[in-house]
């Protein structure tokens, strides 16, 4: 069996712009032998989400390559070149390219390493290699479609398999049912229901005030209703010094501060990027919630100050039992559908990496995202996309991708030049 230098979990933005990395590597005459392993059948950012109107909430300078190397061939900026829109996209005057425009930006990135990614299949699990007592391998097991399992050996990984959906304790009795889903699968399982007439959004973020205003434009006849615990939606902050928090070099000082300050940063900027709309979008919501009022209309409603303290099924629909949370008081509202625009937890790398347990610990990483463990333990574990409570709140962000992406490739260099044991038995 063949054993790949570096096999990478997950082929979304961040191993894409790790693939562009480790390809101005090999330009320059350092090959490191890199698969990655996606889900998908082929690319896809968040399609769930690809709604029209929407736009990028991050500037198209932080792209895949720029920040890293301006002159890179997998930047936006060339990206447009060749697709012959460049002077068109300047005309528009923006920083912030429509969603399905970044979307396609990444599939093209993406595109130009289809001989390096394995689509169609899941990892299922990363079991150790031994030579000797020390473990110099890694066994990265995957499943396709098929249910056909297929083993691949590395000296090194990069974990990066995204958010998985946040589903709140109240739901998950129902997550077999298709009239409960999470918003990042909104626009397909949305159309599965073209005669639902009462739906509920749940939360107060970027994507819930997104699917709230595409769900008031599809028909006069749907009742939507905005469920969330705050009093009021508020936007993110993006002024000029507060951005700062996502620059590259900020990561330095948020790993090198104490835990106790590390936490006091994460909760001073929460609201930089979870729970904080565009302020145009919330206008846009404001706007037409006053136009119902001029119309005398009810369909649409903001339940703020709101908790879903149990939800049941029945043929008719999803039945919600709601506080509010101002006056004590409790309701019943039945909806054809509910949506969860409830957010991503980053656990998904500690189910992967379980079995190495034993030397990884509780899968705490150094400056450049390598996960520590002990010298009998060679390989080199990389995570990107899960250090937000060591590196901070840009690392689930594109912010950072590019320049992080070139730091992981450069200790991946490093580890490469040291003598390589060889696994005891390859079948």
């Amino acid at each position: 069996m063949q054993i790949h230098d570096l096999v990478g979990i997950g082929f979304g933005p961040s191993n894409i712009a790790l693939a562009i990395a480790l390809d101005e590597q090999r330009q320059a005459g350092r090959r490191l032998d890199a698969l990655f392993i996606e889900r998908q059948t082929r690319f896809a950012w968040h399609p769930g989400m690809l709604l029209d109107q929407t736009h990028m909430q991050i500037s198209f300078i932080k792209d895949l390559a720029t920040l890293r190397n301006p002159t890179s061939r997998f930047s936006f900026l060339n990206y447009l070149h060749e697709k012959q829109r460049l002077a068109d996209f300047i005309n528009l005057k923006t920083f912030y390219p429509s969603r399905h425009e970044f979307n396609d930006y990444l599939a093209w990135a993406a595109a130009q390493f289809d001989d390096r990614c394995a689509y169609g299949e899941d990892v299922v699990e990363v079991l150790p290699e031994y030579s000797g007592e020390t473990v110099s391998a890694l066994r990265v097991r995957s499943r396709d479609a098929s249910g056909h399992l297929r083993d691949r050996l590395a000296r090194h990984l990069v974990v990066s398999p995204g958010g998985s959906a946040n589903i709140p304790d109240a739901f998950k009795p129902l997550k077999d049912d298709a009239r409960v889903f999470h918003s990042s699968r909104y626009r397909d399982a949305m159309a599965q229901f073209p005669r639902a007439r009462r739906v509920a959004v749940l939360g107060a973020g970027q994507s819930a005030a997104e699917i709230f205003l595409d769900l008031q434009g599809r028909s006069p006849d749907l009742e939507v209703d905005l469920l969330m615990r705050a009093r009021a939606i508020r936007p993110s902050d993006d002024s000029p010094f507060v951005n700062e928090i996502f620059n590259a070099e900020f990561v330095d000082d948020v790993y090198a501060a104490s835990e106790a300050e590390r936490n006091t940063m994460l909760r001073e900027f929460w609201h930089t990027n979870y729970a904080c709309p565009d302020l145009a979008l919330i206008q846009d919501i404001y706007k037409v919630l006053y136009e119902q009022k001029v119309h005398g209309g009810t369909r649409l409603r903001l339940k703020r100050r709101h908790q879903v303290q149990a939800a049941s099924t029945t043929d008719d629909g999803i039945h919600l039992r709601l506080t509010d949370l101002h006056s004590g008081h409790s309701s019943a509202e039945r909806y054809d559908v509910v949506v969860l625009a409830t957010g991503y937890e980053r656990t998904q790398h500690r189910q992967l990496l379980a079995p190495l347990a034993p030397w990884l610990g509780d899968c705490s990483v150094d400056r450049n995202y390598r996960v520590r463990s002990p010298s009998s333990f060679r390989p080199s574990i990389f995570l990107q996309g899960a250090c937000e409570n060591t590196h901070g709140l840009s690392d689930t962000l594109l912010s950072v991708t590019a320049v992080r992406t070139g730091e992981i490739c450069d200790a991946l260099i490093e580890a490469q030049r040291k003598p390589w044991p060889q696994p005891a038995q390859v079948f």
